[in-house]
């Protein structure tokens, strides 16, 4: 008779076969993460780009500054990686998805309205504030909102060393190359018109 041994796994990633593996950001090598350098030093254990808040001053009201493996070498084959989000009063992270984590967040200061949406289509939200955290389960659709009149700020930490970020408008309207028009004018059952009054919102600036 055989048995089945099931083991707890912490992080999205694989397991590490090492004590360390700093990523080389510049080799040509391409694997399921990134090849290991040789000469390493604390520096790529370091990042001290959480440390203030960031400067919002874009049409959401939400900067995101990561801290995971391209910021911080060190993390490669961790699993593990962090981020900061600001927001201006008003200010929205706007519907997104994480394809290779799980997400924790932890109030800085001021209070969120954040949420996500399960496979089923039901919305899961709450009202968060300062010292409080809300998880947003691994590849589901979440978003984070200040209706507050003042900023707001949160940690996030992820179980992988590059979790990816999807962003649900941006991904379908600023693809490149361009979704055809057809799809998504069958999809959100509207015009081209419509379709492409949105596009134009994501367009790059000249």
């Amino acid at each position: 008779m055989g048995v089945v041994m099931l083991s707890t796994r912490i992080s999205a990633d694989p397991d590490l076969l090492q004590d360390i593996c700093v990523a080389d950001l510049t080799s040509a090598v391409k694997v399921n993460g990134f090849a290991c350098k040789s000469n390493v030093t604390a520096e790529d254990f370091f990042f001290n780009g959480l440390a203030k808040p960031g400067v919002v001053n874009n049409s959401f009201g939400s900067l995101v500054t990561g801290a995971n493996v391209q910021k911080i070498p060190g993390l490669n084959t961790l699993g593990l990686s962090l981020g900061r989000i600001d927001y201006a009063p008003g200010g929205l992270n706007p519907p997104h998805t994480h394809p290779r984590a799980t997400e924790i967040v932890f109030v800085l200061q001021g209070e969120l309205d954040v949420g996500f949406i399960t496979t089923a289509n039901v919305l899961i939200s709450k009202t968060i504030k300062k010292g409080e955290v809300f998880a947003f389960p691994k590849g589901l659709v979440h978003f984070q909102k200040n209706n507050g009149k003042s900023p707001a700020s949160v940690i996030s930490a992820f179980n992988s060393q590059l979790p990816g970020t999807q962003s649900i408008a941006a991904t379908l309207f600023a693809a490149s190359p361009p979704v055809p028009d057809n799809v998504l004018t069958k999809a959100f059952q509207v015009g081209t018109k419509e379709v492409d009054k949105i596009k134009s919102k994501f367009a790059p600036k000249k």
